[in-house]
C-alpha cells in the first residue's frame, strides 16, 4: 500500500509531478556537476554538498575536479593534496572519507563507482541518502533521497512532528520518500532528485519559505494548519560548550612559519597547522623544549572565535618572529619551517589560514 494512501494524504500521486513542473521552470540546471552527470562528479558534488551551500561548493568543486578529474586520479594523490584542494570547505572528515573511497573503488571495484546501493554504502563517508543521491542522479535508478532539504519539506507538508534526527522520525520520513517516488521510471529521476534538492533550498526554506509560490501548498498540512514556522521540530538545544586554545605563531629569520600536522583523528584530522595547546604551561612547555628564544618575548594577537558543532573555540594566538629551533630539532614529517608559497600546497584550517595570510600582510 502507498504510504501516504495508508495516512489518507491526498498527495501521493500527484507530488513528485508538481515538484518536477515547478522544477522545469524555476530548477537549477546549470551547475557544474550537471554537465554531464557522470557517477564521479555526482558523488563529488554530493560530499561537498554535506553542510554546505551551492554557492560555496561550486568553485571547491571546479578546483577539485579539474586537480583530480577521475577515481584513479583521486586514489592517487597523497592525503595532503585532497586537504589542500578542501582547504576552507571545512568538515575535513568528508575529504578524508572521499580520498579513502576512492581508492576503496580502485581496490575492488575498476576504479570505478559501483551502480550498487549496498556497495555504494560500504564506502567510506557515503549513507543512504548520499548513496540515492548518486544512484539517481548518475544512472537514472528509482531510489529516494532524504537530506536536510528534503525532511524539512516532508515534514511540513505532511505534518511530521518531532526532531527529524530521532530514528522513529526519520524512519517515518523514509517511508514518505519512498512513496513519493514517481511510479514509472520516465528518465526523470535525476531532475526529480535535483527538484526536492532545490525546492527546499530556494523556496520551502527553513525561514521565510515561499509558501504563495508553492507549487505544493494545497496539500501542505504545515500551511493549512499555520504551523509551516514550527516545522520541522527543531533539535532540543542545550548551550554548546567553550574552549580555548593557544597557537604558537614562529616566524624564522627568512620568514618561514613553523607548521605542525595535527593528529589523524579530532578536530582538523591531518592538516597542517600552528602548534596549539590547550593550557598555557604546556604551551610553555613545548616552546622551551622545542624553540632557542624566551616564550614571553612573544606578542598575544588578537583572539579568534571559531564555530564547531559540538562546541565553540576560541583560539589566542601568540607570535614570535626570527626564532630558531633547538639544534637538537630537525624538520621532519610532521613539523616544518614553511615559506608563504608553500602553504598553498597544503590542507589548513581555514581560520588558521586568515592568521597567515593577515601577518605575511602586515
Amino acid at each position: 500500500m502507498n504510504p501516504d494512501t495508508a495516512t489518507g494524504h491526498p498527495a501521493a500521486d500527484r507530488y513528485a509531478a508538481r515538484l518536477l513542473q515547478w522544477f522545469d521552470v524555476a530548477g537549477r540546471h546549470d551547475l557544474p556537476w550537471q554537465h554531464p552527470r557522470a557517477p564521479y562528479r555526482v558523488w563529488l558534488s554530493e560530499i561537498m554538498l554535506q553542510q554546505t551551500q551551492v554557492r560555496v561548493v561550486i568553485p571547491y568543486f571546479e578546483r577539485f575536479v579539474a586537480a583530480l578529474p577521475d577515481v584513479r586520479a583521486l586514489a592517487a594523490a597523497t592525503l595532503d593534496e585532497v586537504l589542500a584542494l578542501w582547504s576552507g570547505l571545512g568538515y575535513y572528515a568528508r575529504a578524508r572519507n572521499l580520498h579513502a573511497a576512492a581508492q576503496r573503488c580502485v581496490e575492488l571495484h575498476d576504479g570505478e563507482l559501483p551502480r550498487d546501493f549496498d556497495a555504494l554504502l560500504a564506502l567510506p563517508g557515503i549513507g543512504r541518502s548520499t548513496a540515492g543521491a548518486i544512484l539517481s542522479q548518475a544512472w537514472g535508478d528509482r531510489v529516494a533521497i532524504l537530506d536536510g532539504n528534503v525532511k524539512r519539506v516532508l515534514c511540513r507538508v505532511h505534518g511530521v512532528d518531532g526532531w527529524p534526527g530521532l530514528p522513529a522520525i526519520e524512519k517515518r520520513l523514509w517511508t514518505i520518500a519512498d512513496g513519493h517516488l514517481p511510479g514509472v521510471p520516465d528518465g526523470r529521476m535525476a531532475d526529480y532528485t535535483q527538484a526536492q534538492m532545490d525546492f527546499g533550498a530556494t523556496l520551502c526554506t527553513r525561514h521565510d519559505p515561499a509558501c504563495m509560490l508553492c507549487p505544493l501548498q494545497d496539500d501542505c498540512v504545515a500551511l493549512r494548519a499555520g504551523r509551516v514556522d514550527d516545522l520541522p521540530t527543531p533539535k532540543p538545544g542545550k548551550p554548546l560548550p567553550e574552549r580555548q586554545t593557544f597557537a604558537l605563531l614562529l616566524r624564522d629569520p627568512a620568514g618561514r612559519v613553523l607548521m605542525q600536522r595535527r593528529p589523524p583523528t579530532g578536530i582538523w584530522a591531518s592538516l597542517w597547522s600552528l602548534p596549539e595547546h590547550a593550557e598555557a604551561d604546556a604551551a610553555r612547555a613545548w616552546f622551551e623544549r622545542h624553540v632557542g628564544a624566551g616564550f614571553d618575548g612573544g606578542e598575544a594577537l588578537a583572539a579568534i572565535a571559531h564555530g564547531f558543532t559540538h562546541f565553540r573555540l576560541s583560539l589566542q594566538p601568540i607570535a614570535w618572529n626570527s626564532v630558531s629551533l633547538h639544534a637538537s630539532v630537525r624538520d621532519d614529517a610532521d613539523l616544518r619551517w614553511l615559506a608563504r608559497e608553500e602553504l598553498a600546497l597544503l590542507g589548513i584550517p581555514a581560520p588558521i589560514r586568515s592568521l597567515l595570510e593577515a601577518t605575511f600582510d602586515r
